[in-house]
């Protein structure tokens, strides 16, 4: 749900921002009758005032609370130990168009009465008791939405000894009130003023990031501490000679499950601690960014062989002697402790992606470890399907530490992007883009050498690679090689959302980068005013420092002569919103007052006089949409 903390002026708007406490809705409750017998029926009657200018959305509005929706409004009543059960009942509601939206609200004006139907205990105790009504609600004008608050409102009723009075058996619900039960909003998508639908933000990210996963958890099957493990758990639940092979499939699967329902709660606890709104907004926390270098570091000291993570004996003897129960539950348990004694080595390749999912929403780290753990289990359920290809793996050997410290130079890699990512929160200059892509052309360069052959460590012999390890270790150098370009002011392409941006350098550029935009940044008063003196509308880029889409975009998409075209006819805005400055801060409020959302990147073209002309979520890859987009503002 998109709202905001308190109203923001800028430019051409008068208005003051209201004080913190400031709400245009008030709230009384009554019931009726006040005096009603123990188990008998009785109306709640909750009426909002709200003044002119302002409107509350209904319960039942389609998309409340949902991605870019109208804010929801839910009403309740307050446990007590006089009721026995209750419903809320809504008016019927004005529906028009909300500019807000951009779609048809169910809205109240003026004056509503929400009407409560109220049972009492038959067992409820005689005598005076307080009914409390509670609504979480938040109310909007044309321009803005207020934060959201609860607001209560209290009625006492007289409980009268059985007997004393008749009881009332149905509550007064005029005709036309209907159940204040929210309603799903089918297909429900915001659309920019191109009629262009707006992408989930995020959705894109989530399927990459889902892919990483996935491919992390194949490559743990080829580690120290799991693929010597593969013909001993196979022998467990495999029964060839019996030829039980629908007993084998059973086995195979729970193990599986044992396997996947481990490493999907644990992400399922990244989630739940961190809420819905943590796992966003702590991806581009400074403090955060260095948190993830730092076990990015730790886990890449670990797979070299500094020292071990594992899981405590007495626990793992525990399981171990649960798991020896046999059937269906002891299959599952044997899965769970397969998952904790191979994190010795799953546990930097998990730790990377926990820490990495909470840059993304709250599915992020629920999915990343369901596709990890099933890509890991994965070759578990092929082999008890086929076991005759147990034979043919190949044998355990110096082979299995080459991969995982190969791993480990990777990993290293990655911890020098979220170090980059703090240097460009603050504007440090350290990691300056020549810098960090030297920093990854000598990580990628010296783990080709390894793969090859041509450095070792001390602890291994020397084995001639074969194709796979020939293959492999090109493939890096030659990733490595077309590093080179960057630093010269060339761009790269895909993996320009990864490294700083060209401007982020020391070096002029050499050529390769095309024709750069002439962005403002975070001067939104200067935008304004260059638009209205050269009667231009103004692109505004809410962006961030550690923003992987936000990167790509101004790398890929903005660099395409097609859209350079159209930006020649705009004055350029960037705005940065995850920096720990106060402009930053500024930016945020802004995008959350006057776009209703916080994701980046987001894109919005305004008229000089703030007029809202159209906006884009997300990154595209889909260039004539976007031209388009841009178009329809120039």
């Amino acid at each position: 749900m998109i709202v905001a903390a308190f109203l923001i002026s800028f430019g051409t708007l008068p208005a003051q921002a209201p004080p913190p406490d400031f709400d245009p809705a008030q709230w009384s409750f009554s019931v009726d009758p006040a005096t009603a017998t123990a188990g008998g029926r009785l109306t709640g009657k909750l009426t909002g005032k709200i003044e002119a200018g302002w409107r509350l959305y209904a319960p039942t509005t389609p998309g409340a609370g949902e991605g870019n929706g109208p804010p929801l409004t839910k009403i309740e009543l307050s446990e007590s130990p006089a009721v026995a059960g209750w419903k809320v009942f809504q008016p019927p509601p004005t529906v028009k168009h909300d500019p807000n939206f951009d779609l048809e609200s169910e809205i109240y004006t003026e004056e509503v009465t929400f009407l409560y139907d109220i049972e009492l205990k038959p067992d409820a105790a005689p005598g005076e008791t307080a009914l409390e009504a509670s609504v979480f609600y938040s109310v909007c004008d044309d321009r803005f939405c207020l934060r959201p608050v609860r607001r209560k409102a209290t009625a006492v009723l007289q409980v009268a000894p059985p007997g004393a009075i008749q009881p009332t058996s149905a509550a007064g619900i005029p005709a036309g009130y209907e159940e204040a039960k929210p309603r799903a909003a089918s297909g429900f998508r915001l659309t920019s003023n191109t009629g262009a639908p707006a992408t989930a933000p995020g959705s894109e990210g989530l399927v990459q990031f889902a892919a990483v996963a996935f491919g992390f958890g194949l490559l743990a099957i080829f580690t120290p501490c799991v693929f010597p493990m593969i013909p001993i758990t196979m022998s467990y639940f495999v029964s060839t000679q019996s030829g039980e092979r629908k007993a084998s499939f059973v086995q195979a699967t729970v193990f599986c499950l044992g396997v996947i329902v481990l490493f999907t709660g644990l992400g399922a606890l990244v989630s739940a601690i961190l809420g819905p709104f943590g796992t966003v907004q702590l991806g581009s926390n400074v403090w955060v960014n260095l948190f993830i270098a730092l076990v990015f570091l730790a886990f890449a000291a670990s797979l070299f062989g500094a020292f071990e993570i594992t899981i405590p004996s007495g626990a793992m003897t525990r399981l171990n002697k649960m798991s020896g129960q046999g059937g269906i539950l002891g299959t599952l348990i044997m899965g769970l402790v397969f998952a904790l004694a191979s994190f010795a080595c799953t546990g930097p390749l998990i730790g990377p992606l926990l820490a990495s999912s909470i840059q993304g929403g709250l599915a992020w780290p629920i999915f990343g470890m369901a596709m990890f753990s099933t890509g890991m289990a994965l070759p578990f359920f092929g082999l008890a399907l086929f076991p005759s290809y147990l034979s043919k793996l190949p044998r355990s050997g110096s082979w299995l530490t080459r991969t995982k410290r190969t791993m480990a130079f990777l990993i290293l890699a990655a911890a020098f992007k979220y170090l980059s990512n703090v240097d460009l929160m603050y504007q440090l200059q350290i990691l300056t883009r020549e810098r960090f892509l030297a920093i990854w052309i000598v990580l990628l360069g010296l783990c080709g050498f390894y793969v090859l052959g041509m450095l070792r460590l001390p602890d291994e012999t020397d084995t001639p690679p074969g194709l796979a390890r020939l293959g492999l270790g090109v493939l890096v150098l030659f990733l490595a090689v077309s590093l080179v370009p960057g630093m010269l002011g060339g761009r790269l392409g895909e993996i320009d959302a990864y490294v700083p941006p060209v401007e982020y350098s020391g070096l002029a550029l050499l050529g390769g980068g095309g024709e750069k935009s002439p962005w403002l940044k975070d001067d939104y008063q200067k935008a304004l005013a260059l638009a209205k003196d050269q009667g231009k509308t103004v692109l505004i880029s809410f962006t961030g420092y550690a923003c992987t889409n936000c990167h790509w975009m101004k790398a890929n998409m903005f660099t395409k002569p097609e859209i350079v075209k159209v930006t020649r006819n705009l004055v350029l805005l960037e705005l940065y919103t995850d920096g720990p400055d106060e402009a930053s801060q500024v930016n945020q409020q802004l995008q959350l007052t006057r776009f209703r959302t916080t994701a980046i990147p987001h894109y919005a073209i305004i008229k000089p006089d703030e007029t809202i002309v159209a906006e884009f979520p997300g990154r595209t890859r889909d260039a004539e949409a976007f031209r388009k987009f841009l178009q329809s503002g120039a």
